[in-house]
C-alpha cells in the first residue's frame, strides 16, 4: 500500500494528531533508528502526541488561572525558610486536598515566600487536571461589591465558585469593610466541602476579626475554612530584606530589627 507524505500529513489533521503531523518525519525516523516494532511505534507516537496535548492544556489551564509569575515546589528554598516542611509541601503537591475539597492556609509575615508556595500549588494542582483560578484578596473583594452593585452578584458568585481551587492572595493586608466580609462569607460557604480554597495571609487566625471587622463573621469563615484544612505557617526571613543585606544596602542588625517588628506585628 503506497501512502505519500502528503496523504498522512491530511489524516493526521482530519484526526487531529497534530504533533505527530507536525513532526512526522522525524519520529519516522527515530522510531526507525531504534528499530522499534509495529506495536512500540505505534506506542511512541501516541506518546508524543498525548505528552503535545498535555502540556497545551497546562499551558492554557495557567493562563486561565492568572498567576501572577510562574514559579514551582521545586524551586523553592527550603534552607533559606527552615520552618516550612518539605514534606508537608511534598504531600500537598499530590492534591489529595483539592479531591477531597480541603482547604490550605499559609501564613506567615510579608516576604517569606507565601505567594511562591501559592502558585506552585497551584501549578501542581492544574498538572494534575484540576482547574484553579488565582486572585489577590483585595481584588475579589472589589469584584463581589461591583457584581452586588451592578445587580449581578449571583453571576460573580458562580465564576468564583466553578474552579475547583481558588487560590486567595494578601488576605489581611488591608481591612474588609463589613458590608464587603458578607459577601466573602457568601463565598466562603459556597465553597464549602465542594471546592478547595488557598489562602496566603500575613495575620494569624486569631487576627482575623479585625480584617473582616466582625468577630462573630470571621469565626463563621474560618469554621469552614478550618473544618477540612492544612495550615503552613512560615516564621522566617523576607526575601527581599536578605537580597538587601546582601547588595550591602542595610546592614544585618538592622534587618534583623525590622524582622523582630514584623513577625511580633504578625504573629503574637
Amino acid at each position: 500500500m503506497n501512502i505519500e507524505h502528503e496523504d498522512l500529513v491530511q489524516m493526521l489533521t482530519r484526526l487531529k494528531l497534530t504533533a505527530i503531523r507536525d513532526r512526522l518525519d522525524t519520529l519516522l525516523d527515530e522510531a526507525g533508528r531504534q528499530e522499534l516494532t509495529t506495536r512500540q511505534a505505534l506506542a511512541f507516537l501516541c506518546h508524543t502526541e498525548i505528552e503535545h496535548k498535555n502540556q497545551r492544556r497546562i499551558s492554557m489551564a495557567k493562563k486561565l488561572a492568572k498567576f501572577p509569575f510562574d514559579r514551582t515546589l521545586e524551586g523553592f528554598d527550603f534552607e533559606a525558610q527552615p520552618a516550612v516542611d518539605p514534606k508537608q509541601l511534598q504531600e500537598l503537591s499530590l492534591c489529595r486536598w483539592v479531591a477531597h475539597g480541603d482547604n490550605v492556609l499559609l501564613l506567615g509575615p510579608p516576604g517569606v515566600g507565601k505567594t511562591h508556595l501559592a502558585v506552585g500549588l497551584g501549578r501542581a494542582a492544574i498538572e494534575r487536571g484540576y482547574a484553579v483560578r488565582f486572585i489577590q484578596a483585595t481584588h475579589l473583594l472589589a469584584a463581589l461589591v461591583k457584581a452586588r452593585d451592578e445587580d449581578r452578584l449571583e453571576e460573580q458568585l458562580r465564576q468564583f465558585t466553578k474552579p475547583k481551587l481558588l487560590i486567595i492572595d494578601e488576605l489581611g493586608y488591608l481591612p474588609f469593610e463589613r458590608s464587603a466580609s458578607n459577601l466573602f462569607f457568601q463565598l466562603v460557604a459556597r465553597r464549602y466541602e465542594r471546592g478547595s480554597m488557598l489562602m496566603t495571609s500575613n495575620r494569624s487566625v486569631g487576627e482575623w476579626g479585625d480584617v473582616f471587622g466582625d468577630a462573630v463573621l470571621a469565626t463563621a469563615i474560618l469554621d469552614r475554612m478550618l473544618h477540612h484544612s492544612h495550615v503552613v505557617t512560615i516564621r522566617g526571613q523576607s526575601y527581599r530584606m536578605r537580597q538587601k543585606r546582601q547588595s550591602g544596602l542595610l546592614d544585618a542588625a538592622k534587618i534583623q530589627e525590622l524582622e523582630t517588628k514584623k513577625t511580633r506585628a504578625s504573629f503574637q
